[in-house]
């Protein structure tokens, strides 16, 4: 299994809701740009990882879209706005891969399958020795074992619920990803 080496990684690849942002009160969907809430301090996180040359990639599940919940439209004027807070705060999201299949699809890129962090991986170049994946959810961390590179759980979102219910072996947890991102890029959280 890859490990976290915070010297090497080059290529960061973040889940979304719970990571980047809270998820809605109501288990729901980001369905506007202005639903879409910042955890406190991502954007500081996504400033520090791109001072320090990190690529960043955002992997998220979206199953509004094939659920019918919001529209494929809906859901880029969310990545756009996500995209231009962050450049703003000067960090940069570099790429996102997105499932917008519904959980019965039976698709290869749903997290847990690995297809969005491969897709991802592929695209930014970097080898997959030197990209680290964080999540707050089960599913994230199996994505990332899938395709063979190293995880690591924040404890924003789900991340608390899924840190307690973790078997062996246990990934680095992190408070949240501003705390991650000073590991990786130096800096206090």
């Amino acid at each position: 299994m890859a490990r976290l080496d915070p010297e090497r990684t080059r290529h960061l690849i973040v889940d979304r809701d719970g990571v980047l942002n809270e998820e809605p009160a109501d288990g729901g969907y980001v369905r506007e740009p202005e639903a879409f809430r910042w955890v406190p301090g991502a954007l500081d996180a996504l400033a520090r990882l791109h001072a320090a040359g990190v690529r960043v990639s955002v992997a998220t599940n979206q199953a509004g879209v094939g659920r019918g919940v919001l529209s494929l439209a809906d859901l880029e004027r969310v990545h756009a706005r996500m995209t231009r807070d962050a450049a703003a705060a000067g960090g940069a999201i570099d790429a996102i891969f997105c499932c917008t299949h519904a959980p019965t699809d039976g698709c290869a890129c749903r997290k847990p399958a690995p297809g969005l962090v491969t897709q991802a991986i592929h695209a930014s170049g970097i080898d997959a020795r030197d990209t680290l994946l964080v999540g707050d959810d089960h599913r994230d961390l199996e994505a990332g074992r899938g395709a063979g590179i190293a995880v690591a759980l924040v404890r924003t979102g789900k991340g608390r619920a899924t840190e307690r219910a973790l078997a062996e072996p246990r990934p680095p947890v992190f408070d949240s990803l501003a705390a991650l991102a000073a590991a990786v890029a130096g800096g206090a959280p």
